[in-house]
This record gives C-alpha cells, sequence and structure tokens, in this order.
C-alpha cells in the first residue's frame, strides 16, 4: 500500500479472456489467453512488465473445451501450459517442443508441478457456460516433463471441479464429495491412492474448490456449484441451500471442522482461501452474498470469528507476509474491480484502486518484483504498483 507522498499507478490493458501471468527471470512475464467459442486454442505472449506491451507471442496452441487453464515455469526453465485438452512445453522464446492430446474431450484446469519435476493435471467434472456436462469420474493423469507423455492415470468415481495441490510428490484432489490424497511414486511411475475423506456431509451443501495445503492440513471453500452463471460477477449467482463453509480437513486424523463464512443460503466461490500460519488467521468469502471474512485459529483449526466485511471479492488472495496485508478485490456491479488492501488480523481497509476492470475477477493475481501486482480478469490485465507521488 501507499505510504505518505506515494500513490497507486495503474496500467490497464483490455485481454479477452486472460487466463494468468508467471514470472521467469527477473523482468521477464508471461500471459496465458485463449479464443472464445466451442474449443478453442490459446496462446503464451512475453510482456513488457511495465506497459504490458506484447514483446513476443508464441504460435496458436491446440486447445479444447474452454475452462482456464494454466501456465507455470519449471525448474528447468522452461514454459508449461495445460488448456482445454492439450499439454504444451515451450522454450523461453516460446517455440513449441512438446505437445500432447490428453485423453479425455474435456478441459483439463490447470496442473501442479511435483518435487520429482513431473506434472500432475486431471479433467473438469463439472459444468460449462455453454451447457455442456462433464460430471462423472475424474482421471488424474501425470505426465513426463520431457516429452509430456502420460506416464501414469488412476480414476476416481466422482467429478472433480477443484484444481489440484501437491505437497511433494503427493497429491490432494477435492472431489464433488470427498478429499482424496494420491502418492506418485516416480522411479515406479505409479499413482497409488493413499485415502479419502468425506467433506461433504450437509443437506444442501455442494462441492468445494482449490485446496490450500499449509500445517498438515487441507483447507477449502465449498458451496462451489453454479459458477457456470458467471456473467461478470458471482454476486447473487449462489445455489446452494446450506451456508458456504470454511473447510478445515486434518489429513493426518481425517477430522473435518466446517465452518460458517457467511451464515446465510444461496452462497458460492470459485477460489480457495488463504492461511496465515503465523498470525493464526484464515480467510474465506461468499462472492453470491458479497462476504469476506477472517477467523482466529489455534492447532486444532478455528477457535471464533476475527472480523468480517461487506465486500465482493470472487479471485485468489495474495498475502504479504512479512507486513499482514492481504490483497483482495471489491466489485462494483455497473462499475469497476477495485484493488484492496486489508490487515489481515483486523479486516481494517488500508487502501483501495480501481484495477479498470470492468468484470469482477475470478482469476489470479500475481505479485510483481518491485512493490507492484499483476491483475488478471477474463477482460483485462493490469499493473497496480506504488509510486512516487
Amino acid at each position: 500500500m501507499p505510504g505518505p507522498n506515494e500513490r497507486y499507478e495503474v496500467v490497464h490493458r483490455l485481454n479477452i479472456a486472460t487466463t494468468m501471468v508467471v514470472r521467469r527471470n527477473p523482468g521477464e512475464l508471461f500471459l496465458l489467453s485463449h479464443d472464445v467459442g466451442g474449443d478453442a486454442p490459446c496462446h503464451v505472449e512475453q510482456i513488457d512488465p511495465l506497459t504490458l506491451e506484447t514483446l513476443a507471442r508464441s504460435a496458436d496452441l491446440p486447445g479444447g473445451p474452454i475452462w482456464p487453464g494454466g501456465l507455470a515455469v519449471h525448474a528447468n526453465g522452461d514454459l508449461y501450459v495445460v488448456f482445454g485438452n492439450h499439454a504444451h512445453r515451450l522454450s523461453p522464446s516460446l517455440e513449441l517442443k512438446a505437445t500432447v492430446t490428453l485423453p479425455r474431450h474435456s478441459p483439463y484446469n490447470s496442473f501442479v508441478i511435483l518435487d520429482s519435476g513431473f506434472l500432475a493435471t486431471k479433467d473438469f467434472g463439472g459444468r460449462l457456460p455453454d451447457g455442456r456436462d462433464f460430471s462423472g469420474s475424474t482421471e488424474l493423469l501425470v505426465l513426463d516433463p520431457e516429452t509430456l507423455a502420460v506416464c501414469a492415470s488412476i480414476e476416481i468415481d466422482q467429478g472433480s471441479i477443484a484444481r489440484l495441490s501437491a505437497n511433494g510428490d503427493e497429491i490432494v484432489l477435492i472431489g464433488v464429495n470427498d478429499l482424496v490424497t494420491f502418492a506418485f511414486h516416480p522411479e515406479d511411475q505409479i499413482i497409488e491412492e493413499i485415502s479419502r475423506i468425506r467433506y461433504r456431509t450437509l443437506k444442501g451443501q455442494t462441492y468445494g474448490w482449490d485446496p490450500v495445503l499449509v500445517g498438515g492440513c487441507a483447507w477449502f471453500l465449498d458451496n462451489g456449484e453454479g459458477s457456470e452463471a458467471f456473467d461478470g460477477s458471482f454476486r447473487g449467482k449462489g445455489i446452494s441451500e446450506a451456508p458456504l463453509h470454511l473447510v478445515r480437513v486434518d489429513l493426518s486424523t481425517q477430522e473435518v471442522q466446517l465452518t460458517e463464512v457467511a451464515g446465510l443460503p444461496n452462497g458460492l466461490i470459485a477460489n480457495p482461501p488463504i492461511v496465515d500460519p503465523v498470525r493464526m488467521i484464515a480467510v474465506g468469502y461468499d462472492s453470491s452474498n458479497a462476504v469476506l471474512s477472517g477467523f482466529h485459529l489455534d492447532g486444532s483449526g478455528v477457535t471464533s470469528l476475527a472480523w468480517s466485511r461487506l465486500q465482493d471479492h470472487a479471485s485468489h488472495l495474495v498475502l504479504l507476509q512479512e507486513s499482514g496485508q492481504l490483497v483482495t478485490f471489491d466489485f462494483e456491479p455497473g462499475g469497476t474491480d477495485a484493488l484492496v488492501v486489508l490487515d489481515i488480523s483486523t479486516g481494517e481497509e488500508l487502501s483501495r484502486v480501481s484495477t479498470e476492470s470492468p468484470v469482477q475477477s475470478v482469476l489470479f493475481p500475481t505479485p510483481g518484483e518491485h512493490r507492484d501486482l499483476y491483475y488478471c480478469s477474463l477482460t483485462s490485465i493490469a499493473r497496480i504498483a506504488v509510486v512516487d507521488a
């Protein structure tokens, strides 16, 4: 946030179907976008980290059914993309080094890079805005980082909408009913299911989204059903009858704790919470009811409500760990999405500025190198920086 004699500077670029940006070496920033309509291709650009202008662009890459995919920089220096039913490996100069068509003709919603260097991905098991429904079983895949060949796979008997998380070579998948943990054995190239924990136990409760792994627990938000109704905002789009919960699953004891975020019906989210293990605070939100809440924690989970505020937030959260500043967003229907910095311990609003995006972000902000942050929505990319007044 700006200090005395400082201000925010916003550089905005209209960019339809933005997904995310990643940093590679200092001064290197890469943007993943895709086309729209039916089965679409995607592409990667290297963009100027200050002006956001295109410096280089990949060829169009085969994609598939549209759902935001993922882009990451591997320890080998190359860029990897999963979008639609394809995976791609690109050089830093955006030349295509490998590509593979994934087994199911459905969207594969991003991936994680395991400590062994292999890539884990899975197909999306839900409904798309165009009406296509991919509910049913989910197939978890592990891809070879050199060739992108499928080297291991395992199927589970329920859909999964959430993105994967991993700790080492252990993979956590949130299915529509259960949290399922897998171990990948790189020496044998085998995936093994090691636990399955039911988290969906209440009448009117719907499925969870992306898990955050902290302190031997998986933390996520439930009531994710209905996200395909996004029309530039999630306000009022929830369809789950039970209140939305911050879910904590102890991966050792298999204990499940559900904590209401807003206490209201018809909640909705499409992203994860955030957990601060230093200040012992977890933050969740309900994007349909426009509530953002912080909770006190101890070693056994949530103990009490720390703060709650009306705020129209829907994207990933960013915590500046040293200062305890939490980067959130607040969408004004008919207006723009604002960046809002909060004190994570108290919920106090410290600063705000418009991102200039005309739609609410349901995507992934990326911290920059120079007191800046890159914001992505389905219409925009923006750089918000603290500069001298």
